[in-house]
């Protein structure tokens, strides 16, 4: 088991969840997070106040998938967050020692399957 988390523009979450959709992978958290990669500096106006904005708003989508499902996971993800411009973000693949499903007491790739799949 894995679990790939996902960093992507916010304005790019709707189109990353149809991709996951078309690609049969269920089961997901998203956050609003901050954080600063390739991006250029910008500086802007804040309260008459020149302010250099070093963090950007991103979507963090965080998966646990069983291991046959963690490359179309990541095609999935890119996907739908590629614009081709610096900042479309990254995705980083960690192991998953334990899963459980709270409600069926279901663990590790029981607790990560889709119900009914």
């Amino acid at each position: 088991m894995k679990l790939v988390i996902g960093i992507t523009r916010p304005e790019k979450a709707n189109d990353v969840l149809e991709s996951l959709f078309r690609a049969e992978v269920r089961g997901l958290s998203i956050s609003r997070v901050q954080g600063h990669g390739g991006e250029l500096e910008r500086v802007e106006t804040y309260r008459g106040t020149t302010v250099k904005m070093e963090l950007s708003e991103k979507a963090r989508f965080e998966i646990a998938v069983s291991d046959e499902f963690v490359d179309r996971t990541i095609e999935a993800l890119c996907e739908g967050a590629r614009t081709g411009e610096v900042g479309d973000g990254k995705i980083f693949v960690v192991p998953l020692e334990q899963a459980v499903r709270i409600r069926t007491g279901e663990t590790d790739h029981g607790a990560v399957t889709p119900v009914g799949a």
